[in-house]
């Protein structure tokens, strides 16, 4: 077994290979140009693994990591491990980063290679393709969708520079009624040509989010994770496909409370001696979308679950509204991996919740 650690960059690779006993066998710089670093894998394969002895790849997770793993596994490489990178150090340079990785994964070959975590080293899991595409086409979505709302209070903003905005046929925009009047207002030269612009943008905006949104539905009727997500109350084809390819294979936490950990909503806390523990503000690490995104669903969520409603009030009288809506979002996180991992819809989880709620009460007034 050998062992590959990568130091990439947008137009080099830096290279560090060592063997099973530790040795370094090979340092260097390779260039991204498909041409020579397929020249250089090729290389070590006919020179290196002549006997099909498998090796191993160790690299930091950066926003063009795919093209090297899809390399990587062309060239049948036993696995690709990606990690986060480290604090930023003192003296640094690509060879010294390669050394550094390939050490680390030489050292800790036993625990990598068996799928067992390691103390200080944060693992990022590699995604499946669907799960990739999933989250490029709904971060699309989210974008446009922002885009729309710029422009809409552009129109705003424009009108009320001619306080002409109690005039609006209609109270939402962008609607026909409301895109027909603002096409025969009489403007300035000029209002009138930011108009026709904003009015265009708007409407080429809007057929993106059509398009976008046909595809999510499509895609989300395919997809069995994000088909459970979909039961939940008042969520879209565009939340619980974002939801779904954001938590990936469920199989990677062990227990309910670990997917609200990778998500960021456990609070975090920095303790020392004999200080009296205190926990802080949630850490916030993981996934931003899917924060946002339970964020609003929780407001759809409280309006149509009773029983959730009653506990949010609950916590909201003791810690108030915002502790407990943050509250409402780990909960809801708990169940969707509970949907997940038992393929059980939202309403099944809510009814095995309360009986087993049920059960531990009538326990309690047995032992009493």
């Amino acid at each position: 077994m050998l062992y590959l650690g990568i130091d990439q960059h947008a137009r080099q690779i830096t290279i560090s290979l060592r063997d099973e006993g530790g040795d370094v066998l090979q340092a260097r710089q390779v260039s991204a140009q498909p041409e020579k670093v397929n020249a250089f894998f090729q290389q070590l394969t006919r020179e290196r693994l002549r006997n099909g002895e498998p090796f191993v790849a160790v690299l930091e997770v950066c926003g063009f990591n795919d093209w090297l793993i899809h390399l990587l596994h062309e060239y049948h490489c036993h696995k690709v491990i990606l990690i986060q990178p480290d604090e930023r150090k003192k003296c640094k340079t690509d060879r010294r980063d390669a050394a550094s990785l390939s050490e680390l994964l030489w050292v800790n070959r036993e625990r990598l290679l068996q799928g067992k975590p390691v103390r200080g080293l944060r693992q990022v899991d590699i995604a499946s393709n669907a799960d990739q595409e999933d989250r490029r086409l709904t971060t699309l979505r989210k974008e446009a969708g922002q885009a729309r709302t710029r422009l809409v209070n552009k129109v705003r903003h424009l009108l009320r520079r001619h306080n002409l905005q109690w005039q609006m046929p209609t109270k939402k925009f962008p609607t026909k009624a409301g895109i027909a009047w603002l096409k025969q207002l009489a403007l300035s030269e000029i209002d009138c040509l930011e108009m026709n612009h904003l009015l265009a943008d708007v409407e080429q905006v809007q057929q993106r989010v059509k398009e976008l949104e046909q595809v999510i539905a499509r895609r989300c009727g395919v997809s069995e994770g994000a088909g459970l997500i979909a039961a939940m109350p008042g969520v879209s084809h565009f939340t619980a496909t974002s939801l779904a390819c954001r938590v990936g294979r469920v199989e990677r936490f062990p227990r309910a409370r670990s997917l609200s950990n990778y998500w960021g909503l456990t609070p975090g806390c920095r303790n020392s001696g004999e200080n009296t523990q205190r926990l802080g503000n949630i850490t916030k690490a993981g996934s931003g979308m899917a924060r946002w995104l339970l964020a609003q669903v929780t407001h759809k969520v409280l309006r149509k679950d009773a029983r959730l409603r009653e506990w949010f009030k609950r916590i909201r009288r003791r810690r108030g509204s915002t502790i407990a809506r943050v509250a409402v979002m780990r909960k809801l996180a708990t169940v969707i991996w509970h949907m997940l991992s038992k393929r059980l819809t939202y309403a099944e989880c809510r009814a095995a919740g309360e009986a087993g709620t049920k059960a531990r009460e009538e326990q309690g007034c047995g032992r009493e």
